[in-house]
C-alpha cells in the first residue's frame, strides 16, 4: 500500500531496557538490573505476533506496514509472523516458539495482556526484548507503542454527544464496549465515560466477547428488547466491526432513521457506513506512524541500543516503559477525503462501489 501517513515526532529519551519481573510479583522499573549481553550489527530475526484476524487492520495494515518499515531499516532482517486468532493459549505457545528459535526481538500485540506476562518474562530471561504493540502487555516489556486510548474513547464520546445535540435528554444510549481481556478496551470505556457521564443516560452497557460483530448484534438485540425501541437514542460502539453488528440489529428492529452509532479503526466497511449515513463516525488511527515506531523500537532493541520514545507508561507489572503514543482523529462524512483518502489508507474507488455511488457523490468523493 502506498500511504503517505503522518510522521510521528519522537523525542529521544534515555531510558534503560525493561527488567524481569520480581519474584514477589511487584511492579518493577523498566531498565533495572538486567543488561543485554549483545550488540548485534548484522541481520536480525524479529518475531511479529498479532492477536486476531477478525478485525481487518491486523492482516491488511499492521502486518505489511511493520514488515515494510523493518525491511526499510534493515534489508537483511527477517520477520517471522504468526497470528493468534484470538486464542491466548496459542499466543503463549507462539512466544515460546519464538524463544526456541532464538529470535532477536519480539513485537507483541497481546490477545490477553495479563495471561501473556509469563511468556514475556520467559523472553526477557532469554535475553529477547519485547515491544508491546497497540496493547500494553504485562511483564517486563522493553518498549510500547499505541494510540492514546483514553483519547480514543473521549473522541467517540464527544462525537456521540454532538450527534445527539439537544436530544441527549430524550432517551438512553447503549454502550458496546470492547473485550475485557484487551487492556485497550478499558481505556476506551474510561475515556468515553469521562465525556458521557452526566450528559446522557446509559440504558445498557455490554463488554463484548472478543470484539465480535455477532456478539455485538446479540447485545444490541437484547438492549432493544429490554429498553424498547422508542427509548434508544444512540449507540456507543467501541469499534467498527461491532458497530456493523449493532446497525444490523437496529435495522432489523425497525429503526428508521438510525440513531447515531460510533466506531473505531476506519475499516473499509465502517468508512462506507459513515459515507452512507448508517454509522455516524469512526476513529481514524493512522497505522503508518504506529508501525514505524514499532519497527524502529524493534531494530534498536535488537541492536542492544536505547529506543527513541516521547513518553513513558506503567503497566501493573512494569513502570517507566518507553512509549510512543499517537493521537487519534474523529472520522466523519465531512473529513473522509482529508484523512483516510488523502493519507492513502483507502482509495475512492475502494470506498465508492456501486452500492455507495450516490452517497459518495453527495459527499463529494470522485
Amino acid at each position: 500500500m502506498n500511504a503517505t501517513m503522518r510522521r510521528v515526532a519522537i523525542a529521544t529519551a534515555a531510558i534503560s531496557m525493561a527488567a524481569s519481573l520480581a519474584a514477589c510479583g511487584s511492579a518493577k522499573e523498566a531498565g533495572g538490573d538486567k543488561e543485554r549481553d549483545k550488540k548485534k550489527t548484522g541481520p536480525l530475526t524479529i518475531g511479529l505476533l498479532l492477536p486476531e484476524d477478525q478485525t481487518a487492520r491486523y492482516e491488511n495494515f499492521d502486518k505489511p506496514l511493520i514488515t515494510k518499515h523493518i525491511k526499510g531499516l534493515c534489508d537483511e532482517c527477517e520477520v517471522q509472523y504468526v497470528n493468534a486468532k484470538s486464542d491466548a493459549s496459542l499466543q503463549q505457545q507462539q512466544v515460546d516458539s519464538m524463544i526456541t528459535k532464538d529470535v532477536d526481538v519480539i513485537i507483541l500485540d497481546a490477545v490477553d495482556s495479563e495471561s501473556i506476562a509469563s511468556s514475556v518474562k520467559k523472553a526477557d530471561e532469554a535475553g529477547i526484548p519485547v515491544v508491546a504493540y497497540d496493547r500494553l502487555a504485562q511483564g517486563p516489556v522493553s518498549a510500547y507503542t499505541s494510540f492514546d486510548n483514553k483519547k480514543v474513547g473521549q473522541v467517540q464520546g464527544k462525537a456521540l454527544l454532538e450527534a445527539l445535540g439537544d436530544k441527549a435528554d430524550d432517551g438512553e444510549i447503549v454502550m458496546l464496549n470492547g473485550w475485557e481481556a484487551d487492556p485497550n478496551a478499558a481505556d476506551f470505556k474510561k475515556g468515553a465515560l469521562s465525556v458521557l457521564k452526566g450528559k446522557v443516560k446509559i440504558g445498557k452497557s455490554y463488554d463484548v466477547d472478543r470484539w465480535l460483530a455477532d456478539k455485538a448484534n446479540d447485545a444490541m438485540n437484547g438492549a432493544i428488547s429490554s429498553l424498547g425501541k422508542d427509548k434508544i437514542i444512540g449507540v456507543y460502539s467501541a469499534n467498527d466491526g461491532m458497530a456493523g453488528g449493532a446497525i444490523t440489529a437496529l435495522k432489523n428492529g425497525g429503526f428508521d432513521p438510525l440513531p447515531p452509532v460510533t466506531g473505531q479503526d476506519a475499516e473499509l466497511a465502517g468508512v462506507q457506513r459513515v459515507i452512507s449515513g448508517d454509522q455516524y463516525m469512526s476513529v481514524y488511527k493512522p497505522y503508518e506512524p504506529e508501525a514505524t515506531a514499532a519497527a524502529e523500537m524493534a531494530i534498536a532493541l535488537g541492536r542492544g541500543e536505547k529506543v527513541n520514545a516521547s513518553a513513558t507508561v506503567d503497566s501493573p507489572t512494569t513502570k517507566g516503559i518507553p512509549a510512543t503514543l499517537i493521537t487519534p482523529l474523529a472520522l466523519t462524512k465531512d473529513n473522509v477525503k482529508d484523512t483516510v483518502i488523502k493519507d492513502g489508507l483507502w482509495k475512492v474507488d475502494e470506498i465508492c462501489t456501486a452500492k455507495f455511488a450516490s452517497a459518495c457523490a453527495a459527499a463529494g468523493l470522485k
